[in-house]
C-alpha cells in the first residue's frame, strides 16, 4: 500500500480491531468477520511496525513473545533469519542481554531485526510491514530490507511505505490519495501510465539526488 501523503492505515482491519465499511476482507477465502480474532492475532498475522515495542527483559524473552512456547534453539534460528545473531552474539551477555525500556540499548536497526526475528517466530501466513524502514538511516535500512525480504519467502506480505525503494519489486501496488485508491498495478505498468506513482517516484529520485 502505498498513501500518497502520510494518513492513518489500518492494516486488516487492525487484525480485526475494525471492521470495514464496505465489501469483505478475506483470509483464506473466509470473512475475517467470521474468524476468532484471538486466532487472527495470534496465529495468522505478523506485524512489523515503524517503532516496534520491546520490553525491558532480554532478547531472547523479546523474541520469544512471538510464540511464547518456542524453545531457545527455534529464537536463535529466527533471529540468524531476521540478520540478528551477528550483533547479538556481539554483546556480553549474548542473547541474555537485558533491553532497557522500550529498547533503548539497541539502535534502531537493530530493534527492527529483533521485530522481524519475533514475527518470523510466529510463522504467520500473513506479514504486514506498516513503515518498518521509514525511521531508519540508509545503512540500516539495507540491512533491515534484506532481512525483510528473507521474512517475506513463502507468505503473503502487505507493505504500507512511502519509500517506494521497499514496494518496486511488490506483485501488485495500491496508490491510496485521501482514503481512495488511485491507481493500482505493478512497478513497470504505474510508470508507463505517468501518473500519481510516476509522479512520486519522479520527486523521490530528484530528493534523493538533491542529498547526494
Amino acid at each position: 500500500f502505498l498513501p500518497t501523503k502520510p494518513e492513518p492505515l489500518h492494516s486488516i482491519t487492525s487484525a480485526k480491531f475494525y471492521d470495514v465499511d464496505g465489501g469483505t476482507v478475506r483470509v483464506g477465502g473466509v470473512d475475517v468477520r467470521e474468524l476468532d480474532p484471538s486466532w487472527l492475532r495470534g496465529q495468522t498475522i505478523g506485524i512489523i511496525n515503524q517503532e516496534p515495542v520491546l520490553f525491558a527483559t532480554s532478547i531472547l524473552e523479546n523474541i520469544r513473545y512471538g510464540r511464547p512456547q518456542a524453545t531457545d534453539q527455534e529464537v536463535y534460528e529466527v533471529a540468524r533469519l531476521a540478520n540478528a545473531d551477528q550483533f547479538i552474539c556481539q554483546f556480553p551477555e549474548g542473547y541474555n542481554t537485558v533491553l532497557g525500556e522500550r529498547g533503548v540499548t539497541v539502535s534502531g536497526g537493530q530493534k527492527q531485526r529483533i521485530a522481524i526475528a519475533r514475527a518470523l517466530l510466529k510463522n504467520p501466513a500473513i506479514l504486514i510491514l506498516d513503515e518498518a524502514t521509514s525511521a531508519l538511516d540508509t545503512e540500516s535500512e539495507k540491512v533491515v530490507q534484506h532481512a525483510l525480504e528473507e521474512a517475506s519467502r513463502n507468505r503473503t506480505v502487505l507493505v504500507i511505505a512511502h519509500r517506494l525503494s521497499t514496494v518496486q519489486h511488490a506483485d501488485i501496488i495500491v496508490v491510496l490519495s485521501a482514503g481512495h485508491i488511485v491507481e493500482m498495478g505493478n512497478h513497470e505498468s504505474l510508470i508507463k501510465k505517468k501518473g500519481h506513482y510516476w509522479n512520486l517516484m519522479n520527486q523521490q529520485n530528484s530528493t534523493n539526488r538533491s542529498s547526494a
